[in-house]
């Protein structure tokens, strides 16, 4: 199993959350919560937490292929939403287990 964390900064998360869960939700199944929420992609499961300073992502996949997709489709979608905050510095930290 490949494991990601990744961490966006930025005072707009909980607004950004919803965005993104809103716009995933036509494609994947998702959990949305005041301040979290869990997203079914098809390479895997991912929970994006919003905190007061950024946004956490915890995402898995059975390849690295699929998470490096994943990652992919966060950023470009996030981009797109925060347009007014680009460049967007995201930090990942990859593991297996």
């Amino acid at each position: 199993m490949f494991i990601t964390k990744g961490l966006v900064t930025t005072d707009k998360a909980g607004k950004y959350l919803v965005q993104l869960c809103k716009h995933f939700a036509h494609k994947v199944d998702v959990d949305l919560r005041e301040t979290s929420a869990d997203v079914a992609f098809p390479m895997g499961p991912c929970t994006i937490t919003a905190t007061e300073d950024g946004l956490i992502f915890q995402g898995q996949s059975e390849s690295d292929i699929g998470l490096e997709k994943m990652k992919g489709v966060i950023i470009i979608h996030l981009d797109k939403f925060a347009w007014r905050e680009v460049p967007i510095e995201y930090r990942w930290e990859d593991s297996t287990a």
